[in-house]
């Protein structure tokens, strides 16, 4: 395990060359999601894995067959099953709040970037955007979307003419 700042990162498979970050720059860029997202202080837990991996979670969790390109595993679904209060209602601030879990399919990250012509940089931001949206508690519409694009916006300006910007 690679604990680096809000991210405790794991890396279960070989990382693609392509993979536009080392392990240890993911630390830097989840700091900048979660305050571009406004979840500063929230922590949660990466795991990179393969299609393999990723397509057994989202049988297991999801009843869908085949790979996806990133799942969450928000903290407050187990405490809901656990007390059936449903603690993702908006009580809690993300200031020290355990959000939950991603797992990121890495072959998936470097299939769509080929697939939509984007950056690998700015793909990897975009699913981990979504997905640290959906750790909070937000569902597929305008408002999500739009924050995933200011977030992604937000990390192309810090990279910009950096080596990482790839």
């Amino acid at each position: 395990m690679i604990v680096s700042g809000p991210a405790d990162i794991l890396c279960e498979t070989r990382l693609d060359p392509r993979f536009p970050l080392s392990r240890h720059e993911l630390g830097s860029l989840a700091e900048t999601l979660l305050d571009a997202l406004e979840l500063t202080g929230g922590t949660f837990i990466l795991k990179l894995v393969d299609d393999r991996e990723i397509a057994r979670l989202n049988r297991e969790f999801l009843g869908c067959t085949g790979p996806t390109n990133i799942l969450s595993f928000p903290a407050w679904n187990a405490d809901e099953a656990e007390d059936g209060d449903g603690a993702g209602d908006g009580e809690d601030d993300a200031d020290g709040t355990f959000l939950g879990e991603l797992a990121l399919s890495v072959d998936a990250l470097a299939r769509e970037t080929d697939l939509y012509g984007q950056a690998p940089l700015e793909h990897l931001a975009r699913l981990l955007a979504h997905g640290l949206l959906h750790l909070a508690g937000f569902d597929h519409g305008e408002v999500m979307f739009d924050m995933t694009d200011a977030a992604v916006d937000r990390v192309l300006l810090e990279y910009a003419g950096s080596e990482d910007g790839r």
